[in-house]
């Protein structure tokens, strides 16, 4: 994993020196304690209401602003572990035609020494990023409240966003967005990996349920 440049005091500079024959505990990780996974929610919202959802077909695959659709075997086990994992909170996997009440979008970023923030931008402006037609929502585009921070990251990294549908505002054409979970880290797309990072996703989203669960 790459590491993010940084500025030192002189104090601290000359305690790094003095302990240059030491091990560096980054150079020491594991690719496994390398990895985050960080997930966010609407707090306003009640996830025992819903009681379906679709997923994409695909995956979105962003790299340095350009971006493609794919489904490579790292992409099937990895939506098929999403699938499974909702499954097992309660929900039922519909079609996208069946108006499901949650839809949930995948992508995968490649785009090295950029930064991204997690802010209404994030939804609105990335191109190629999955668009709210493939849901039946041409010219809606979808939000999520701004707390997010804008972050810097050398790596790959993948994102996964839940989408609202069932209650689809009459006044605009913004949906809302109410889970958002990611995988960062050495490793993040490595098929091998996915099994383990899925749960750590869902471990930290317990409210993450549908009602009975």
């Amino acid at each position: 994993m790459k590491r993010t440049g940084m500025i030192l005091s002189a104090i601290a500079v000359g305690a790094l020196l003095f302990s240059s024959c030491r091990k560096e505990p980054l150079n020491d990780m594991t690719e496994e304690e390398s990895r985050i996974y960080v997930t966010n929610y609407d707090e306003q919202a009640d996830f025992t209401t819903y009681k379906t959802f679709s997923i994409v077909d695909s995956v979105a695959v962003i790299s340095n602003r350009d971006s493609k659709k794919e489904l490579t075997d790292y992409d099937v086990k990895l939506l098929g572990n999403l699938k499974s994992s909702l499954q097992a909170r309660g929900y039922t996997l519909v079609d996208k035609n069946a108006k499901p009440d949650l839809a949930v979008n995948v992508t995968r970023i490649d785009n090295a020494q950029s930064a991204i923030g997690y802010n209404p931008g994030w939804w609105t402006g990335w191109p190629g990023y999955w668009d709210t037609g493939y849901w039946g929502y041409p010219g809606w585009n979808y939000w999520f409240p701004g707390y997010y921070t804008v972050f810097r990251y050398n790596e790959r990294s993948v994102a996964i966003d839940m989408v609202d549908l069932k209650n689809a505002p009459k006044e605009n054409n913004q949906l809302s967005a109410i889970w958002n979970a990611m995988f960062r880290g050495t490793g993040v797309w490595n098929s091998g990996n996915l099994d383990s990072m899925t749960a750590a996703i869902f471990d930290q989203s317990p409210y993450l349920k549908a009602s009975g669960n």
